[in-house]
């Protein structure tokens, strides 16, 4: 993996697409060039068992297809039953370091909050970190409350040589702000899954870098 590879992140599933199919989101996504892709099959109305599997190897597919890595979050086993890039968690997730234990030397991206959890990914070998939520958002139920771009700075000032992403409600016109504040690339859900030009809306964001 590459450090610019985190420039325009897109994560999704079926949950945060409406009158769409989601497939053609994520192909358009990949076309436009989103640089990383995160399975995220969660919440309500999810899908479960076969269909489930059958959904994330058909996104895995697509990534393949235009050599984007194919992230998966949370969900260990079906990172390693597909052979994923890699694997993504949060800090309610599985343990940071049977996770570690367990993917060897796939992608490991960890959700961090605060300088304790930042610093135990960092022991335990996660190749990026997320950052957020900066700002609200309406794609996680449980999210946090917005942080801002304070302790992304923070983050940044002090381990210039880490990977990071920022993620929590970014859009188009909002992004420049956690890019100023230092975070190599933005993770995404509505602002691509909502848009009515994808195209358009992933090319406002490269150009926000």
């Amino acid at each position: 993996m590459k450090r610019e590879q985190l420039s325009v992140y897109f994560i999704m599933g079926t949950q945060n697409v409406k009158h769409r199919q989601p497939l053609r989101i994520l192909e358009e996504a990949l076309q436009a060039g989103v640089t990383m892709f995160q399975f995220r099959e969660k919440g309500d109305g999810a899908l479960t068992g076969e269909a489930y599997e059958q959904f994330a190897k058909d996104c895995q597919a697509l990534c393949q297809q235009y050599n984007v890595p194919f992230i998966v979050n949370d969900d260990v086993e079906l990172a390693l039953k597909l052979q994923a890039d890699g694997v993504h968690i949060g800090q309610e997730d599985e343990a940071i370091m049977t996770v570690k234990e367990r993917i060897g030397d796939m992608i490991f991206g960890v959700s961090v909050h605060t300088m304790e959890e930042l610093e135990v990914a960092l022991a335990n070998g996660a190749t990026y970190v997320g950052i957020g939520p900066i700002f609200a958002t309406k794609s996680k139920d449980d999210a946090k409350t917005p942080a801002g771009t304070h302790f992304l700075r923070q983050v940044t000032e002090a381990y210039p040589h880490l990977w990071t992403v920022a993620i929590g409600g970014i859009t188009e016109q909002n992004a420049w702000e956690p890019l100023q504040a230092g975070a190599d690339g933005v993770a995404v859900i509505s602002t691509i899954c909502e848009s009515e030009s994808i195209d358009k809306t992933v090319q406002n964001l490269k150009k926000m870098k």
